[in-house]
């Protein structure tokens, strides 16, 4: 299953990243994950909220530049090396990652890993095919 994610182009200055928030807080929308990356000038903030059809809506009309992009997630127990293990299926099977960020549930112990990979069919088949934990979000 795929994890709809979007991308916003923020520029580095105080306060943006509270605008950004403000925006989706008062249209009702809930940020789930995020992770933002930065260069001098400007960030490109990646999140994962309960709508992102929305929140990209919303965001649009509140001048942002905003996108969604589908991302491949996966589940594995938060311990040592679980990560690893689906990163090598990954790589055995030809499949580039571009960026991926991850977070943790301590209800049930787990880790929640998300991915922007080159092709994602082929991911989902190799990670189904060794038995891998699909996240959907």
């Amino acid at each position: 299953m795929l994890v709809n994610q979007i991308s916003v182009y923020l520029e580095n200055r105080t306060g943006r990243v509270a605008d950004f928030s403000r925006v989706l807080f008062e249209a009702g929308i809930n940020i789930k994950t995020m992770s933002i990356a930065d260069t001098a000038e400007y960030g490109i903030l990646r999140a994962v909220t309960d709508n992102n059809d929305k929140a990209v809506s919303i965001l649009k009309q509140n001048g942002f530049n905003a996108s969604s992009t589908n991302l491949v997630g996966f589940e594995v127990q938060d311990k040592a090396g679980e990560m690893f293990k689906v990163l090598k299926i990954l790589e055995n099977a030809s499949i580039n990652i571009s960026y991926l960020y991850s977070f943790t549930r301590e209800t049930d112990k787990s880790a929640i890993i998300l991915l922007k990979v080159s092709d994602n069919e082929k991911a989902l088949t190799a990670m189904a095919e060794n038995g891998v934990k699909v996240f959907g979000g």
